[in-house]
């Protein structure tokens, strides 16, 4: 799994920082999204696509790895 964020996109509603702290946080100045692990364990692949599913503003994007 690839995580990314667009942070042209993203509000700043935190949802994915709630859902996912290990994958995702926000710039303390501005609140937009920053990426802290684009290759999350498969641990947090659900609570990655929870986040993606939930963002107000389609920041998130999942890219499943082909093997």
């Amino acid at each position: 799994m690839k995580v990314n964020v667009d942070q042209e996109l993203c509000c700043g509603a935190g949802q994915c920082v709630l859902i996912a702290p290990e994958v995702f946080d926000q710039r303390d100045e501005d609140g937009i999204v920053t990426l802290v692990e684009p290759s999350p364990v498969e641990d947090l692949h659900a609570a990655a696509r929870e986040a993606a599913a939930v963002c107000p503003a389609s920041a998130i994007t999942i890219d499943d790895e082909q093997r």
